[in-house]
């Protein structure tokens, strides 16, 4: 019997960093971590290797690893030979920040959503792009809670960010509202009855402006799992942000149940912020006449 793919692996060779394989042996940390960072579409500068060495997410991710003591972080663009069933049970989270069809055998990936993450209780940590993967396949979608539908908001774009849950260690370190020069997303198959959104644009205060919420991070039961999500990072620069990193960091202890956070799905935000952004679109066409 033919084994199935979900797309058409590509083969990419590991990169090195200060002379070491990525697949070394880790040290003992409390987690590790498994940072998919394949691209089956367009590839982000944050996670573009040069010369076989690890890209911007990448070293930011495993730094922030080593400088906390957290975790340690396997890099990986070669879903075909590390997305597998054995490989994940080495693993307490599942980083992604990919796009489109990753090379993922269906029985992996089976595995990997309904057993490893919702009945054994690991994490799934997404970045940007993350919801620019699978976008036809339901079970990816309706586990990381959104697919990328374009991004008005470019990466010059200054965006106003509104931060809903204040308490949220992924979140709190924000302030209630904050600015930041990134490339921002709009998504279809949104479910805000399924998550609990920490952040959104504030489309009074970003150009252009559209007249439905578009929400910027989220966190989500799923099973017994744990889910974070946010659009922020396509740019380099905000992998060197202190304060991003730290919500990094956040959302890292809330998914490895070392710090609380509500994850009480909260609909009701994100009916407020389509209100309020309707609002705000309707006047700036006003204005505009």
């Amino acid at each position: 019997m033919k084994v199935r793919f979900l797309a058409v692996p590509l083969a990419l060779s590991f990169a090195l960093l200060t002379g070491s394989a990525f697949g070394a042996e880790p040290s003992n940390h409390k987690a590790k971590i498994l940072f998919v960072t394949q691209s089956k579409g367009f590839v982000h500068g944050s996670v573009k290797r040069h010369n076989d060495k690890l890209a911007p997410a990448e070293i930011a991710l495993t730094q922030l690893g080593q400088q906390t003591g957290l975790f340690d972080v396997h890099c990986t663009q070669d879903c075909t030979a590390d997305f597998t069933k054995e490989n994940l049970k080495n693993y307490d989270i599942v980083a992604f920040y990919t796009t489109l069809d990753l090379p993922i055998f269906i029985a992996d990936f089976d595995y990997f959503w309904r057993v490893w993450l919702r009945e054994q209780g690991h994490g799934v940590i997404g970045f940007h792009s993350a919801t620019d993967t699978l976008h036809d396949f339901e079970p990816y979608w309706d586990m990381i809670g959104g697919t990328f539908n374009g991004h008005p908001w470019g990466s010059n774009n200054k965006v106003t960010i509104t931060v809903h849950d204040q308490q949220h260690p992924a979140s709190r370190m924000f302030g209630p509202e904050f600015q930041i020069r990134d490339e921002i997303y709009q998504y279809v198959h949104w479910q805000p009855e399924k998550v609990h959104v920490l952040m959104s644009l504030n489309m009074e205060k970003c150009n252009p402006k559209k007249p439905y919420q578009v929400p910027i991070s989220w966190v989500k039961n799923y099973g017994k799992g744990k889910v974070f999500y946010t659009n922020l990072g396509h740019n380099e620069a905000t992998w060197t942000n202190k304060t991003f990193l730290k919500s990094v960091e956040g959302g890292v202890r809330w998914v490895l149940g070392l710090e609380s956070g509500d994850a009480t799905p909260n609909p009701e935000v994100s009916k407020a912020e389509d209100e309020k952004s309707k609002a705000a679109a309707e006047k700036s066409t006003a204005a505009a006449k």
